[in-house]
């Protein structure tokens, strides 16, 4: 798979350019942004782990008409999501959206009305979802239990400014609807601050409690219960476990899920394995988004219940 990369910060750094490395049959052909270092110093980290030479353009245009691709990795600030993956779309190319895929509801919805329809980077599901999913009982009621926590400034993002619900919120909200395989139905006592958030959600088949932080030490927790508080599956990463794993040679989480991705999306493998799709697709940016909207409502109103507004588009 020839892959192209629009956005040159530190995802594509610390994450898809090792991930590409690492993949299997799977190029980076090409990178793209307006910053002339950052584009040369990710081809050249290219280059450095054994990648063919990569031109470097100043914009996405510039590199889907010079270079063919299947598929574009849309990775600049979210502003500017919807315009690439626009320009990918023009070209006939799939794009692969990160997260957020867009600033806003009405923006995700613009994503999902585009041919080739985007998929978006929720590469949590490819981590915990992978992990959990087989072992969650396809009927019966859920209760499941996320968290996500990092401090932002370890992270030496060159552009930072999205509040933990879209940083790290959105990867829990999308998670719970993978899992449970069930549409969200409302939000409830929903408390968001720049660098917190938490709240719950109702979903078509359970609950599912979420709590996010950007200022705090590394931890990913995704526990599921069955109605009687039964412990059905858990998942635990960051903190001592993944340090002392790096350290005995596993494989770096974030590169694993992005590597997981980026194989399921090579136009080789089926889009879906088993009974649930595995990559998450632009409808389901939308319906993390409303989910959103719905708690920021819920917040306004002091934790309220906020019914999640419908959107046609499966979970």
């Amino acid at each position: 798979m020839r892959l192209g990369i629009a956005g040159c910060g530190r995802i594509v750094e610390r994450g898809y350019i090792p991930a590409a490395v690492d993949a299997e049959e799977i190029a980076i052909a090409g990178f793209a942004d307006p910053d002339a270092d950052r584009r040369r110093e990710c081809a050249e980290l290219w280059a450095r782990g054994g990648g063919n030479e990569a031109p470097a353009f100043a914009s996405a245009v510039e590199l889907l008409a010079a270079v063919p691709l299947d598929l574009l990795v849309v990775a600049a600030p979210a502003a500017h999501h919807i315009a690439v993956a626009e320009d990918a779309a023009r070209a006939g190319v799939r794009s692969l959206v990160e997260k957020p895929p867009a600033p806003d509801l009405s923006g995700a919805q613009r994503l999902a009305a585009l041919d080739p329809q985007p998929s978006i980077a929720f590469n949590r599901r490819f981590l915990q979802g992978r992990e959990l999913r087989e072992t969650i009982p396809a009927q019966g009621w859920l209760e499941l239990e996320l968290e996500l926590r990092f401090r932002r400034g370890d992270w030496g993002a060159y552009q930072a400014d999205d509040e933990a619900l879209l940083d790290a919120g959105l990867h829990l909200i999308d998670l719970a609807c993978h899992l449970s395989g069930a549409a969200p139905i409302a939000v409830r006592t929903a408390q968001i601050e720049p660098e917190r958030a938490s709240l719950e959600l109702e979903l078509a088949r359970g609950r599912a409690r979420i709590a996010c932080a950007t200022d705090r030490g590394h931890r990913e927790v995704v526990a599921v219960r069955d109605h009687a508080g039964k412990l059905l599956a858990r998942s635990s990463w960051g903190g001592l476990r993944t340090r002392v794993g790096g350290l005995l040679g596993r494989p770096d989480p974030l590169i694993l899920s992005l590597r997981r991705q980026l194989e399921a999306l090579r136009p080789d493998v089926p889009a879906y394995r088993g009974q649930r799709p595995m990559v998450a697709t632009a409808d389901d940016g939308a319906v993390a988004m409303a989910v959103v909207e719905a708690a920021r409502h819920s917040a306004e109103l002091d934790g309220a219940e906020v019914t999640v507004a419908p959107l046609g588009a499966s979970a």
